[in-house]
């Protein structure tokens, strides 16, 4: 029997304090795809990304029934909204014991139910555990429901489930996607609805990535996903949602529900704490008119492996992002006037245009051309690596890698991932992989951490990456690799062997500069059981010395610190202690003087950083 009473739920729609005071810092006055973005940047930060096989415990904590067919002290049975019947009382019930695999009926058991199919991420983490969107329900209907979207059906049924939800080809208005789609209840549509869009926000890099259907082939099709890291989903499907948002509020049990996984993952979906941002983010009227082209595209900055391409900001005011392409084939696409485009072959020549492109997915015609000759090579080392490797006791692993490129690096398209062995069949596999997210500058470094480890020496705070997943559950006798869009990069071990790193942890040694996809170990310091003294300290030795293009004076230095060449071009000035912490940092700094004063630095020793290339100084 339902006990959620009427007026609870229009006052929890109001309910907005319950996130933390600050946590939606800097979402004020923004509208459209600006607040969807900078909602991203909130959510992404230190998430905490548990194993598979942790969510059936974790679901006692966020889905259990308190709020139809048992009160407040329910401590057991679990809340399934494939099969939950509000009016009345359920066919079946759960707890986090009975899950299975499969099943070939309902009320057997149940499963971890992606909302987004886990097929549209590859089961990649951390996507795979995120318990914003998987969800307890039947194995049955899961199972039935398969890849198809959620969705409004029409009369042509294939399944009828105890609840009334069903499975039907679809009716979604102005879709042209007619066949098969999942149809929740009326009473969760908004649930559903506001974790398809907080998938949206929180995985908006990776968008364009993900496995998804532009021909709405029924065998494919993934939720509706365009491919877009803005729009994310077709304009009828977010319509859609927008409706079901609007006919179901949040409800008490999703306010709940919210508080409960931002105590265990550290992040929240803002669409539970403030539903109006769905509106505010998609609620859009794009014109018909293409935007004008971007200007004055030239390189700013080339490597052997790298350039860095600047353009004039198109005219048109309703322009959202850039596409760069090299050699006429589509590459990345930037929200900013600029990109590092990586991975490039030394002494080779590319060509490069960039297109703007608005609310409406609507391009401008292409920029001017550059043509960029990579050098044959340079001071730099080609791609990220690992610099540390620990595999200590029980849960006590880690990895640090650094960037010591000569450029910021985006981490979008880095994975880590282990090798495993199966038994039965005797082969090994790839465990489940670990993408990694956001951008790292030069010469700074990170920490991927188990949020398990009991290290004394390193915390969850310190790392910048925390996951449970098999990425960082290897035990010494697997190969562990960084990849960049599935090419090995960095490697620790070797493959199709039982390697012998148990409770060892290995430092790179200062001599290594380059990646290498054959592990080496001699490139390697070894130290015992769960060592990691400075794990996440980027020594002197680490950064990437400045060649002879420009010169600083004095060296040591008193109040003033002048720089003498080809300065005008020079877009930021950092000052970093030889721990890697950032002290100063100017943009633009030589824009109408030679200088940066050091005046209020104590003495010491420091590194000053102009456009990624480091210059060590001592302050008097």
């Amino acid at each position: 029997m339902k006990k959620l009473l009427l007026p609870l739920i229009l006052v929890s729609a109001l309910i907005s304090a319950q996130a933390p005071a600050g946590y939606y810092n800097g979402t004020a006055g923004l509208t459209g795809y600006a607040l969807k973005t900078k909602l991203r940047d909130i959510i992404s930060v230190k998430n905490i990304n548990w194993n598979y096989g942790d969510l059936p415990n974790l679901y006692n904590q966020t889905d259990l029934d308190k709020y139809y067919d048992h009160g407040p002290g329910n401590t057991t049975i679990l809340l399934d909204i494939y099969s939950e019947i509000p009016s009345g009382a359920d066919a079946y019930e759960y707890t986090s014991a009975n899950l299975i695999s499969s099943s070939g009926g309902e009320g057997l058991g149940y499963n971890r139910e992606h909302a987004v199919p886990q097929s549209t991420f590859d089961s990649n983490y951390p996507m795979y555990s995120d318990l914003h969107f998987v969800i307890p329900t039947d194995a049955r209907i899961n199972q039935l429901r398969s890849n198809y979207p959620y969705g409004v059906g029409n009369s042509t049924v294939h399944h009828t489930f105890s609840n009334t939800s069903k499975i039907a080809n679809s009716a979604i208005p102005g879709y042209v996607y007619t066949n098969r789609v999942y149809e929740p209840i009326n009473e969760f549509k908004g649930d559903i609805a506001r974790m398809l869009l907080y998938f949206a926000v929180r995985y908006e890099e990776k968008l364009p990535s993900f496995n998804y259907s532009t021909n709405i082939n029924p065998a494919i099709d993934r939720s509706a996903l365009d491919g877009t890291a803005e729009r994310a989903f077709d304009p009828a499907y977010i319509s859609m949602l927008l409706q079901w948002n609007l006919q179901d509020p949040v409800s008490q049990r999703e306010i709940d529900r919210n508080n409960a996984i931002y105590s265990i993952q550290n992040n929240r979906n803002p669409f539970i704490d403030n539903p109006q941002w769905v509106n505010d983010i998609w609620v859009q009227t794009p014109d018909a008119v293409a935007p004008q082209a971007p200007l004055n595209l030239n390189a700013t900055q080339t490597g052997a492996y790298y350039t860095q391409l600047a353009w004039s900001p198109s005219t048109s005011s309703d322009v959202i992002g850039y596409n760069i392409y090299q050699n006429g084939t589509l590459i990345t696409t930037t929200k900013s006037t600029s990109v590092i485009i990586d991975h490039l072959t030394p002494s080779t020549s590319y060509s490069f245009t960039v297109k703007a492109y608005d609310q409406g997915y609507l391009q401008s015609p292409d920029s001017n051309t550059v043509t960029v000759s990579t050098s044959a090579a340079d001071t730099s080392s080609k791609d990220l690596f690992i610099v540390k490797y620990i595999e200590g006791t029980g849960n006590n692993k880690a990895l640090e890698i650094v960037n010591r490129t000569g450029h910021e690096v985006d981490l979008n398209h880095y994975t880590i991932r282990v090798q495993y062995y199966n038994n039965t069949s005797g082969s090994y596999y790839y465990g489940n992989s670990f993408e990694l997210e956001g951008k790292l500058p030069n010469n700074q470094n990170f920490v991927v951490l188990n949020p398990k480890s009991t290290f004394s020496c390193y915390t969850n705070n310190d790392a910048r990456f925390l996951t449970a997943g098999e990425a960082l559950t290897f035990a010494g006798t697997q190969y562990v690799e960084l990849a960049y869009k599935s090419t090995t990069v960095d490697a620790i071990g070797s493959k199709f062997v039982s390697n012998s790193y148990g409770d060892v942890s290995l430092y790179r040694k200062n001599t290594v500069t380059q990646p290498n996809s054959t592990f080496n170990i001699g490139e390697w310091d070894s130290f015992g059981t769960d060592y990691c003294q400075n794990l996440g300290t980027l020594s002197a030795s680490d950064v990437v010395l400045a060649g002879n293009d420009l010169k600083i004076y004095p060296n040591p230095v008193h109040e003033n610190i002048f720089v003498n060449g080809k300065t005008e071009n020079i877009q930021s000035a950092q000052i970093l202690d030889f721990s890697g912490k950032l002290i100063y940092s100017e943009q633009s700094p030589f824009k109408s003087k030679k200088n940066i004063s050091v005046q209020s630095l104590a003495a010491g020793s420091y590194l000053l950083k102009l456009d990624g290339k480091v210059y060590p100084f001592i302050k008097k």
